[in-house]
């Protein structure tokens, strides 16, 4: 888990302010809820196992609870609880702290913010097409270009088609899809022994693999014909994403199909181009889950994006700094003659909106500048006993160096 030093804030700002501002420019209301959920919740969405998974603990009362791993199942019992109340769809978002008890490898760690996107109530693939939209704007606004990352997109209804034209039967499915989605995790050796206890016969198990070598719709069509409803979807969300301008980052990959057992539809990951990192964001449809905790059937979309593994694509492909923007303005004074001149500009700008880092007490130029130039305030200005009796001071920008007059008593010309 980690500890935030101001350098940190820096990027956890930058990533949750594009967040925010991509969930509202289109349309997304915030939620939040607590950070402790009940864990038979948590085991009827995830099954009894998950509890080796997450921070799960008796409280005083002897409630068996857990500390929220993600935010679905959170959400999904806040909308079961007023479904009766609530207008449908509903597009909802959250920056929420999430932890898993798990092994530590690049991009995870035990505690993260994950940024929810949910449309809930919409059966269209509309509702997929403005997630990705939204997920996209984000990226777009923290900075990393178009071409950096790739959302792969499949059905699970799909795959499910192609797993019935092999003969396995409707109850193996989610096996198979939780063996398979380990697939570049672990060996495929052992992915195949997951599938053969199963109950799969070995050449189905070979079969199996080879459906992951579809590399195209037209080629996944040949084999579940034109009329699939999974595959209509898909190119229904190809050509939404056309209007959205997202298209060139879209990628059919049957490869995608998610772990968690709740997702019924569409489902898709975005992961560097370079492919150096784990996912960067993920979801898909589950229309059934509200179903599992006693809401009536009610079709919904979602997306997680967490901040770990986005913050080491940015620095990789941005630079350390690509977050660290400058604004506001130093303020320093040499003598404890001109502190009260200094403090007056001070309460002057940021009485206008600017942010000013006041000194606190007396320094010498060279470390105030020092020190002014290792923060983030974009300008500068010196208070010095020839600028007191004048009345002026210098107002230096950092990057450039260039300086201009700035009055020290506001009824003074500038």
């Amino acid at each position: 888990m980690r500890d935030f030093y101001p350098d940190d804030m820096v990027w956890r700002n930058h990533v949750f302010e594009a967040w925010r501002a991509a969930a509202t420019q289109v349309g997304f209301a915030p939620y939040d809820a607590c950070v402790v959920e009940s864990l038979e919740l948590l085991e009827r969405k995830s099954g009894e196992e998950v509890s080796e998974q997450i921070y799960a603990f008796e409280d005083k009362s002897g409630r068996k609870l857990a500390l929220r791993p993600e935010m679905t199942p959170t959400l999904a019992r806040m909308i079961a609880a007023r479904q009766g109340q609530l207008q449908f769809p509903i597009k909802w978002f959250t920056i929420a702290q999430c932890f898993r008890y798990e092994r530590m490898t690049r991009g995870r760690k035990r505690e993260h913010y994950q940024w929810n996107l949910d449309v809930v109530g919409e059966t269209s693939v509309s509702a997929e097409a403005e997630i990705l939209a939204a997920a996209a704007a984000a990226l777009r606004c923290m900075g990393l270009p178009d071409s950096a990352y790739q959302i792969r997109i499949s059905n699970r209804a799909l795959l499910a088609e192609l797993l019935a034209t092999l003969g396995i039967p409707a109850h193996q499915h989610a096996a198979v899809f939780l063996a398979l989605d380990k697939r570049g995790k672990i060996a495929d050796d052992e992915i195949a022994q997951s599938l053969l206890a199963a109950g799969l016969a070995p050449d189905t198990v070979a079969k199996a693999f080879d459906l992951l070598a579809i590399r195209s719709l037209d080629q996944a069509e040949a084999i579940v014909g034109a009329h699939s409803a999974a595959l209509a979807d898909l190119r229904e969300l190809m050509r939404l994403a056309a209007f959205y301008g997202i298209t060139d980052r879209l990628v059919f990959d049957i490869g995608v199909i998610r772990g968690l057992a709740y997702y019924t539809g569409i489902v898709f990951e975005a992961f560097d181009t370079a492919g150096q990192f784990r996912a960067i964001f993920g979801g898909g449809r589950y229309d059934s889950l509200l179903t599992t905790i006693g809401g009536t059937p009610t079709p919904a979309v979602g997306l997680g994006f967490g901040d770990v593994v986005v913050v080491e694509v940015l620095k990789a492909c941005c630079g350390e700094t690509a977050a660290a923007a400058r604004s506001g303005v130093a303020v320093g004074y040499m003598f404890p003659e001109q502190r009260e001149a200094a403090t007056r500009l001070a309460i002057r700008l940021r009485a206008a909106g600017t942010r000013v880092d006041l000194a606190l007490a007396p320094q010498k130029p060279k470390a105030f500048f020092s020190r002014a130039g290792s923060g983030s305030a974009a300008h500068a200005v010196f208070i010095g006993p020839d600028d007191l009796g004048r009345g002026m001071a210098k107002l230096k920008n950092l990057e450039t160096r260039d300086e201009s007059d700035i009055a020290l008593d506001p009824a003074a010309p500038s």
